[in-house]
């Protein structure tokens, strides 16, 4: 959602100013069209000319360079921004903005534009905690601005507590989220994602080389888009997404257990997980020591969660995914009639980008007789895509 985008970077004069770096850098990776601004105060913490090599932007400061607003002028960049993000966001700036004063060319924008505005406070602990400052915070959430936490931890001043500019992931979550649809504010969405352990003794065990990442984008998106989300996540790498309750588990039965916990709380579910097929019979006591005996593995099957969770369906949308190497269409319509499904996404592993541990996929949506093939691209816009579907699926579930 972010993908060509018109993001306005404003920058006051606190410490944290360094990080907007990143913030930037960030932006530019997705696509973004970053224009800085910058109060006089920030360039004593950091150069114009930084920032603008950064964002390929002149970085706008004064409200009377002439020069700079004959080309773009403060209204037109306040018109034309789809978001404006301020990091760091200094008391005495967050102070002038609650009281309506445009007394510098960021000011003076925010007061111009009708964009969406993320503030975000970082300061000394004392300062943050004072009630003036709170007074002010309360008053620019009233008024529809977003506020994020600043984080805890050690300050730039020496003290502990309270004012650290958040992490940039998470404020770049939060411009994401910002700009995405809220299609999704009253689902509850179950999402499965990463892959199960089998043990076969205390130190082996059988699994599969499924990373996690479409389950989570999965699980950011949906949260991007207003639900609330629980993601129950098999072994996997990814750090954890502020926002949504993760619920780590390791075997099929654990992962089954789960699901079938969380079931009637949810009105979406997508297993993304790839669940092993088979267990074995018996878990061995320590470990197998090796010797010259071969050894023979007795193997049984796993509950089907995605066949259990179609038989409780009660009007909830559930999606399933088709990992296959042959036959892909074919075997993924006799598994999304089989399961009692809305939508299956197939996809074949053997293909480049497509396998497990990538950070692309190439996709085909199948739901009822249509099959809609998708290109290689990103597994957080195959995430996009399949909330797009779902979001038809519940306009005809509501139209029939």
């Amino acid at each position: 959602m972010m993908k060509e985008k018109n993001i306005i970077v404003g920058v006051t004069g606190g410490i944290a100013a360094y990080k907007s770096c990143e913030l930037v850098r960030g932006l530019i990776k997705k696509d973004v069209s970053v224009q800085v601004v910058m109060t006089k105060n920030a360039t004593e913490f950091i150069t114009p000319l930084t920032l603008q090599t950064l964002s390929g932007n002149k970085v706008a400061i004064n409200t009377f360079d002439l020069e700079w607003e004959s080309e773009i002028g403060h209204i037109t960049l306040a018109d034309n921004a789809d978001l404006i993000v301020i990091a760091p966001a200094t008391a005495n700036f967050i102070g002038k903005l609650a009281s309506g004063i445009a007394d510098s060319l960021l000011s003076t924008i925010v007061l111009a534009t009708k964009a969406p505005i993320v503030l975000c406070p970082a300061m000394n602990v004392n300062m943050y905690e004072n009630p003036a400052v709170q007074e002010n915070i309360a008053k620019l959430r009233e008024r529809g601005f977003i506020i994020m936490e600043p984080e805890e931890g050690n300050l730039a001043c020496g003290w502990e507590g309270k004012g650290r500019l958040p992490e940039i992931e998470v404020i770049l979550g939060e411009i994401e989220k910002t700009l995405t649809p809220d299609d999704m504010s009253k689902e509850k969405v179950l999402v499965t994602a990463g892959a199960t352990r089998e043990f076969i003794d205390s130190v082996r065990y059988i699994s599969n080389p499924s990373s996690g990442k479409m389950g989570y984008a999965l699980a950011r998106e949906a949260l991007n888009r207003g639900a609330e989300v629980v993601l129950i996540s098999g072994k996997s790498s990814l750090c954890p997404i502020p926002g949504v309750k993760t619920i780590n588990i390791e075997s099929s039965d654990e992962m089954y257990k789960s699901v079938m916990e969380h079931l009637d709380w949810s009105t979406v579910v997508i297993k993304a997980a790839a669940v092993g097929d088979y267990t074995p019979t018996k878990l061995h006591n320590g470990k197998i020591k090796k010797d010259d005996k071969n050894k023979i593995l007795e193997l049984k099957r796993t509950k089907d969660i995605l066949h259990d969770i179609g038989k409780k369906k009660n009007g909830r949308i559930v999606i399933g995914f088709a990992a296959e190497t042959d036959n892909l269409i074919k075997n993924a319509k006799e598994k999304l009639k089989k399961k009692n499904v809305d939508l299956i996404v197939a996809n074949d592993v053997s293909q480049s980008g497509a396998g497990f541990e990538e950070d692309t996929n190439i996709a085909h949506l199948i739901y009822g007789n249509s099959v809609e093939e998708l290109p290689l691209m990103p597994k957080s816009l195959l995430a996009r895509k399949i909330f797009d579907k779902i979001s038809d699926i519940k306009k005809d579930q509501k139209n029939n």
